[in-house]
């Protein structure tokens, strides 16, 4: 099959026009079959060209993923797997990927560890958790860790104590307490980081906030009950959100 013309595309493709057929093919197909020197196609060849075409397709949909955003290994591979290639193919692009240095997963992992730490309030357990969806090996997750020094914990599991301490308006003592302990514990702290910091406030009971939900649930308990009744509805649900009335201190 004779070339007769070649037509420049976008993404270093070529329309090619035989004297039997059209075929679009990447650059580096090209230049592998010599076509450019030969200006011609030996239908022997025909699949192979097509096979090594499919895999510059494929490699190309991974070049533009990565440079959209850095990904794991696991990453490119479902990725690719759900534009349903073949895995045989996906599987020798991957391996190209990595010998080019497109794809490294402790390089993936300082990126993914250092975002985390800067953009987002995450601790170490939550952090390593993503990274092991990503099918990153622990050893490298482990290592990488080591950035996320303890002190740098204590002083964003501080940060965010206050934050939630100075934030709250309807709990107190120990239900306070525990319901900031629970969502740094599920921010990814360890326990023993979060006690150190919580012991440094105060949990006892904020007058303030007891009266004015007390008052909250007054006005709205009083519609159903009365006396006694009343004080213990109240009571209650006071208990529950850790206050007690002013009154009872």
């Amino acid at each position: 099959m004779k070339v007769l013309k070649y037509k420049k595309l976008t993404g270093g493709k070529y329309k090619v026009t035989l004297d039997t057929m059209e075929l679009v093919l990447y650059e580096e197909v090209i230049l592998k079959y010599n076509l450019l020197i030969t200006k011609e196609i030996d239908p022997l060849e025909i699949e192979k060209i097509s096979n090594d075409n499919l895999f510059y397709e494929v490699y190309y949909a991974a070049i533009r993923s990565i440079n959209s955003r850095i990904k794991s290994v696991y990453d490119i591979r479902i990725y690719l797997i759900k534009k349903e290639y073949p895995v045989d193919i996906i599987e020798s692009v991957i391996d190209k990927l990595l010998k080019q240095g497109y794809l490294n997963d402790l390089i993936y992992t300082k990126s993914f560890i250092n975002n985390q730490i800067v953009t987002t309030n995450n601790g170490p357990n939550k952090i390593k958790k993503e990274l092991l969806e990503h099918k990153v090996d622990e050893k490298i997750i482990y290592s990488e860790l080591e950035s996320f020094t303890t002190d740098l914990q204590l002083e964003k599991i501080e940060k965010l104590v206050n934050r939630f301490y100075k934030s709250n308006r309807t709990r107190g003592g120990f239900v306070l307490k525990k319901k900031i302990t629970n969502d740094l514990i599920n921010y990814g702290y360890d326990i023993e980081l979060i006690d150190k910091i919580i012991s440094k406030f105060d949990f006892t009971n904020d007058k303030d906030i007891a009266k004015k939900e007390y008052e909250k649930l007054y006005r709205k308990l009083s519609k159903k009950y009365n006396g006694v009744e009343l004080e213990r509805k109240i009571k209650e649900k006071m208990y529950m959100k850790g206050l007690v009335y002013e009154e009872d201190i």
